[in-house]
């Protein structure tokens, strides 16, 4: 029976698992999406991956 019970657990943790990595995968397509759209409508200043570094002040 104990054997049972952590088998169930297994499983129930490997589903709970599974729907958070799914979960983090699309809120985080939807921060790239709104860090594009933000870069757009910015002309590329502010909030950018790619330009930052871009330009040194000495």
């Amino acid at each position: 029976i104990t054997s049972l019970c952590q088998t169930i657990g297994a499983c129930l943790m490997a589903i709970v698992n599974g729907i958070a990595s799914v979960l983090q995968a699309i809120v985080g397509a939807i921060a790239a999406f709104f860090d594009i759209l933000i870069s757009c409508l910015t002309c590329g200043r502010g909030g950018g991956r790619r330009r930052r570094g871009g330009t040194s002040h000495v």
